[in-house]
């Protein structure tokens, strides 16, 4: 029996690529993925939006949630997220407004101010500020434009009228204070920057506002991201582990490749000074089989009090990623869809 006070599970998705992939194929397996996991009952699938990279395919994360819409029915949708200095407010609501004009209430609109990509591909993209102050006015203008009552002469058509929830992401203080002010519920980057996050948290419900105009939720609302891989045996887990290992060993070193496979040693394909470095980078993981993995979500979330946990998988094998969302849903009890 599931415990009565699990939180709910989500996912996010990179659309990552193996390497032997086209583009193409990563998108088919990430495609394939969505339908198991809203099959399975995962609360939410959201996609991150990065750019310029050889390891996701996730740059058009609009694009990418209409096609998951057409291949799910239950599983809400999201982005995690749109870095909204890299987007003008008014098109954002359009797009994600055509979405939910589309496909009705599924989808969930997480805002992130970094630029998810090197610094060239920024400049290409045109980011405007993102500054505390100029990201805040534009996610005023954004919860405007999805609003009903817009008494401005510029509309999201459509958009106006859907109220797409908003959500804050966040790997500091800057988006708790911002998550705050607005009164909106506040995703912690935890996989992959943990290091703030017991303070960004702290903030966050500390100066929690309620009653902001923007406001979307009632009470200080937090979900948090971890690495999850669960296999069968805790070796096996670790072994394909080992990919995900690369691939942040190949991100720090302004490497951009497809996923590697694993291997028995990772000392023999990563230098000896990046293994602390990446050991750091996923401090926040549950690594094992379900009967380890499940206790290690649990205790997560318990000492960060979450309200509830979106995780990432990377394997080469697409195959052993679905195998490790089809394990841990059994093992943390969730309801599948019918």
């Amino acid at each position: 029996m599931p415990s009565t006070n699990r939180v709910p599970l989500s996912v996010l998705e990179l659309v990552p690529r193996s390497q032997g992939m086209t583009p193409a194929d990563a998108m088919q397996h990430s495609t394939a993925l969505a339908t198991r996991l809203d099959e399975l009952g995962y609360h939410r699938l959201w996609v991150a939006e990065h750019h310029g990279t050889e390891s996701f395919m996730s740059s058009a994360t609009s694009l990418i949630l209409g096609h998951f819409a057409n291949h799910t029915h239950g599983i809400r949708l999201g982005s995690g997220g749109v870095m909204l200095p890299n987007h003008s407010p008014l098109m954002v609501a359009e797009y994600y407004g055509t979405l939910a004009t589309l496909h009705g209430d599924r989808f969930d609109l997480g805002l992130g101010r970094a630029p998810g990509t090197d610094p060239l591909t920024a400049a290409a993209l045109a980011r405007s500020a993102s500054g505390l102050n100029d990201f805040a006015g534009n996610v005023l203008d954004l919860v405007s434009y999805l609003g009903e009552g817009n008494t401005t002469r510029v509309r999201a058509l459509p958009g106006e009228g859907t109220n797409v929830p908003i959500w804050m992401l966040g790997s500091s203080t800057g988006g708790a204070q911002v998550a705050a002010a607005l009164g909106l519920p506040f995703s912690f980057a935890s996989h992959f920057a943990p290091q703030q996050m017991r303070e960004a948290l702290a903030v966050y419900r500390e100066r929690f506002n309620a009653d902001a105009e923007t406001a979307q939720v009632d009470k200080p609302t937090v979900m948090a991201g971890i690495n999850v891989l669960v296999a069968p045996s805790e070796a096996e887990a670790h072994y394909l582990f080992t990919t995900a290992q690369q691939m942040v060993a190949a991100i720090r070193t302004g490497g951009s490749a497809p996923l590697a496979p694993p291997v028995d040693d990772l000392s023999t394909v990563v230098p000896e000074g990046l293994l602390s470095m990446i050991s750091e980078f996923h401090s926040v993981k549950a690594v094992g089989d379900p009967s380890q993995v499940v206790p290690q979500l649990e205790e997560f979330a318990a000492a960060y009090e979450l309200d509830e946990l979106i995780v990432t998988t990377y394997t080469h094998d697409p195959a052993m990623r679905r195998r490790s969302f089809e394990l841990l849903a059994e093992a943390w009890g969730i309801t599948p869809r019918t």
